[in-house]
């Protein structure tokens, strides 16, 4: 009998200590208030569209500039060589080839930033955003004139500020 209660103490106070144990790690759960429901608002389907093709003009004018640079470098060292010392006639025509597509995709360029910039001015659910981005046709506007009056490296600080007014704009604009 003795045996049978000091195993039966032994049980109980192991109980105990299991309890309180657990009672220590486990907190009464409060209550969270309830949150209502966030709709996250999409923007009309103009703004996202317009927002897209800013995107895109921006991409395209990043990378213009990025392939410029060494091809405008390269444009005036042949003609400041052609000018100070005779070249092959081949060289030279490369070169006012080359020329000649750099001032095409500047005005191709010019035709997309007008486009969209046109977009933004017709559109009233866009014309909030005009005012970031107004001015870049003019921006890549004098950007071909200077390529035309020879300058290509100086050319593409225009595009420069072009990306960063479509920078702006997007930063403006709704996701």
């Amino acid at each position: 009998m003795r045996f049978f209660h000091t195993g039966l103490s032994v049980v109980l106070i192991g109980t105990a200590f299991v309890v309180a144990a657990s009672a220590q790690k486990t907190r009464p759960r409060r209550a969270e208030p309830s949150k209502p429901p966030t709709s996250k608002t999409v923007p009309p389907l103009d703004v996202r569209t317009a927002r897209e093709k800013v995107e895109i003009q921006r991409s395209n004018t990043s990378r213009f500039i990025d392939v410029l640079g060494p091809i405008a470098q390269e444009i005036e060292n042949t003609s400041e060589a052609a000018k100070r010392q005779t070249l092959p006639r081949t060289t030279v025509d490369k070169n006012e080839q080359n020329k000649k597509r750099v001032i095409t995709a500047i005005r191709n360029l010019r035709v997309g930033i007008a486009n969209l910039e046109s977009e933004f001015r017709t559109r009233s659910s866009l014309r909030r955003y005009l005012s970031t981005i107004q001015g870049a046709t003019d921006l890549v506007a004098s950007s071909e004139d200077l390529a035309l009056a020879g300058k290509f490296v100086a050319a593409k600080d225009p595009l420069r500020d072009v990306l960063k007014k479509l920078t702006d704009t997007l930063n403006v604009m709704p996701k």
